[in-house]
């Protein structure tokens, strides 16, 4: 089925942000570039076209006719094609469920496959004398012509498009290269004297003039084939993960739901939820979609939507969100919001926009090309009219024309940027950086900015025990002991911090006996016959306990910090405090200094107040804070930055960071966090320490550096073969040395990576 029917059989999605096409056949950012002209020459069209992403926003006027935009693209000599139906799944984002398999990855692929197992045999007879045996060079046709025609088509096919649009590309060198090398060896095997019987070329690096006539260079064009396969088809590979962070963000949901019916739970699909149904949440479960809490009170985990570590306390009339955890007492919810509605879908929305709008960095081979192509063919056009015109035959003057061609093609090229990030992100993996593609190297160089989100990135993202204040005459172990022995019996987040801070100071707890849970105040019991209290102030004073002076004025201080206290007495008489709060993590501080060295603005970025922020800023050493942002507005904040001129890195962890990590310049996700916030970002600190952070972008400058260096190398052993080649003086054994050197050379400088060292280590 062609491209425009297949468009035609589709929905189109048209909304008030207009029409979004999926691109095919895109080998750069120039041809994001070239489709985006065409298609903002229409009239009353405005189109983005972002080549990481492979998709078109295009703005149009009402009733525009979608398949005219398809026809567009593919007049430009790509493929389009709408998304599939927003009702594909609730939220309204496109999922892959494998329908539609990636067919261009897959023809990649087994192009790929093929030129290496008739490569090697090809490289191996040419280089090596002794396995020239009587009709090897035959042999080696047979083998590299599949290879040059069949697996480098979609380089010829680009260098085509380039051609007709009269730009040249990375695509262009290759096909250019590759043809004009085999070109010349069909020439000289039928109508030279390379196709003689027990022809070989010798081990001989000797510099003569030649007619051509007897050298053939299949092991050159269909070597470059393969080595610039494999790196295309890695990073394509690499590419194609764009979309995983929608995936990761359906898959948070809640899949069932228990209604009432008639006062009767009922299980069904979350899908088949509506608006106004009453639905019931037990202790663990996740809440199925936005709501306002009908009866029933509990403490709500919000950690995985929002990143902030202290539960949320709700009750009748208090709202709550979908894919959030219950982590107390059985709720009964009414259904606000359902499907795309929701704020886990307008989430994934946003992750979408701030992925298709940022921006694509075209490849540092396709900016060389473009210089390097141009000046090769005037080369070649030179050197074949200063041969015609010093009366040298046509056959010796065409000779060294195709000779610049077929030196200027640099094998290394191909694995300038796959080596490099081969041992780069190897050395990564090993110091708990993930680095996703080539693409976010180039964004290290030119960060100035990194924002922080604040729980679980620069603090534990924990609720922990941090300090305990007794009162006079009682014994701070018997605090702990006591009050972490009845808090270990209830479900409560913070009652669970205390009771792992009691254990970690104190050793094993008592059980407590009598244990009653009081709502929303605190618990009581009996442990080892004492009558305790543990809550809120008011539980307390409702036993006719009050908080000596200097305890009370140590609680309102540690509560106007942002902490958490709770109360503790027994046997009729106020004991002490426990503070619970979200610690800082003790690298933190080390590692704020560490992106400070590399030239960094850090700034810290939270939806707690402004309080706590400023005490956790001031403790790691950070100037500038930006607090009570709310989730869906941290994408804002990271945009106004880049508004302001701030190349802008975001380092994050929750769900509610996925957008902010999309729509910055470098995203950076902390492992420890979620899946979708892993998804949306460029590179994953897998230990979720942030000093990770500082080597994530040493080591992505230190890696762009190195390809940078080799890509000059690539080209460098191949320039300086031109003039050797424009004087008629190439030899095969010469093309082929330039092309193992290089290659040599790029390797070895890329193993150079291996050495690099963590900040932790230094």
């Amino acid at each position: 089925m062609s491209t425009q029917a297949a468009a035609n059989n589709r929905t189109p999605l048209v909304a008030d942000a207009g029409i979004e096409l999926e691109i095919g056949g895109m080998t750069c950012a120039s041809c994001a570039n070239r489709i985006e002209k065409k298609l903002n020459k229409l009239d009353g069209v405005t189109a983005t076209v972002n080549y990481a992403t492979e998709k078109a926003k295009v703005t149009v006027p009402e009733g525009y006719d979608p398949t005219l935009l398809v026809a567009e693209v593919e007049k430009t000599g790509y493929t389009a094609a709408m998304p599939r139906p927003q009702d594909a799944n609730p939220s309204g984002t496109t999922t892959d469920d494998g329908e539609a398999p990636d067919s261009e990855l897959t023809s990649l692929k087994h192009r790929l496959i093929g030129a290496i197992v008739l490569t090697v045999p090809v490289i191996a007879m040419a280089m090596v004398p002794a396995l020239q045996f009587t009709y090897w060079q035959w042999a080696s046709l047979a083998l590299a012509a599949p290879v040059i025609v069949w697996a480098a088509w979609p380089f010829h096919k680009a260098a085509w498009t380039n051609l007709r649009h009269g730009t040249a590309t990375m695509d262009t060198l290759i096909s250019m290269g590759t043809t004009a090398a085999f070109l010349w060896s069909l020439y000289a095997l039928f109508l030279g004297t390379a196709g003689t019987p027990g022809m070989t070329h010798p081990f001989e690096f000797t510099i003569a003039p030649s007619d051509g006539a007897g050298n053939i260079y299949l092991e050159a064009a269909a070597g470059v084939t393969m080595f610039i396969l494999a790196g295309r088809y890695f990073e394509k590979r690499s590419k194609r993960q764009a979309g995983a962070a929608l995936r990761a963000l359906l898959e948070l949901g809640a899949k069932e739901v228990s209604v009432l019916r008639d006062g009767t739970e009922v299980k069904i699909p979350t899908s088949e939820l509506a608006v106004g149904d009453e639905f019931v949440v037990r202790p663990g479960e996740k809440i199925a979609t936005d709501g306002t809490v009908v009866s029933g009170t509990s403490a709500v985990d919000a950690s995985m939507l929002t990143g902030e570590s202290v539960p949320v306390e709700v009750a009748s009339g208090d709202p709550v969100t979908g894919a959030t955890v219950n982590a107390g007492g059985r709720l009964v919810i009414r259904a606000t919001r359902v499907g795309a509605d929701t704020q886990l879908a307008q989430m994934a929305k946003l992750v979408e926009d701030a992925q298709t709008g940022k921006a694509a960095v075209q490849r540092l081979a396709d900016r060389i090309s473009g210089v390097f192509v141009p000046i090769v063919i005037a080369i070649s056009v030179i050197a074949l009219g200063a041969w015609l015109g010093a009366g040298f035959p046509v056959t010796a003057a065409f000779t060294a024309a195709v000779a610049v061609l077929v030196i200027a093609c640099p094998c290394a090229l191909g694995l300038a940027t796959p080596t490099a990030l081969l041992v780069g992100t190897g050395r990564g993996a090993q110091m708990g950086v993930l680095i996703k593609g080539p693409e976010v190297l180039e964004s290290t160089r030119k960060v100035d900015t990194v924002v922080l989100d604040k729980t679980g990135t620069v603090t534990t993202g924990r609720m922990t025990l941090v300090d305990a204040i007794t009162e006079p005459g009682t014994d701070r172990v018997e605090l702990l002991r006591l009050a972490g022995a009845l808090e270990d019996a209830s479900e409560h987040p913070i009652a669970q911090a205390i009771a792992k801070g009691a254990v970690q100071e104190v050793g094993a707890l008592p059980s407590p006996e009598d244990f009653a849970n009081i709502e929303g105040k605190g618990v009581q019991g009996v442990v080892d016959g004492h009558g305790v209290l543990v809550g809120r102030e008011s539980l307390l004073a409702d036993w006719s306990q009050q908080l000596s002076t200097d305890v009370a004025a140590a609680k309102a201080a540690a509560e106007d910090e942002g902490k958490t206290v709770v109360a503790v007495g027994w046997d009729g008489t106020s004991r002490g405090i426990l503070v619970v709060a979200d610690a800082v993590k003790p690298t933190s501080a080390e590692a704020i200094a560490g992106l400070k060295d590399l030239g960094l603005t850090p700034v810290l970025l939270t939806g707690d107040n402004e309080a706590v922020a400023k005490r956790i800023a001031a403790e790691v050493g950070i100037a500038q804070v930006i607090a009570e942002v709310l989730p869906k507005d941290k994408v804002d904040v990271v945009t106004r930055l880049q508004n302001e001129g701030r190349v802008v890195a975001m380092v994050g962890d929750g769900v509610n960071d996925a957008p902010a990590l999309a729509q910055a310049d470098l995203g950076l996700a902390m492992g420890t966090g979620t899946d979708v916030a892993i998804e949306a970002s460029d590179i994953t600190l897998v230990r979720g320490d942030l000093r990770a952070a500082v080597d994530a972008i040493r080591l992505s400058r230190k890696t762009l550096g190195t390809i940078k260096t080799n890509l000059f190398w690539a080209f460098a052993y191949n320039v300086a073969a031109i003039p050797i080649a424009a004087l008629g003086m190439l030899n095969p054994m010469l093309a082929g040395a330039a092309m193992a050197f290089s290659s040599v050379f790029v390797v070895g400088n890329s193993l150079r990576l291996r050495g690099f060292r963590s900040v932790a280590t230094q």
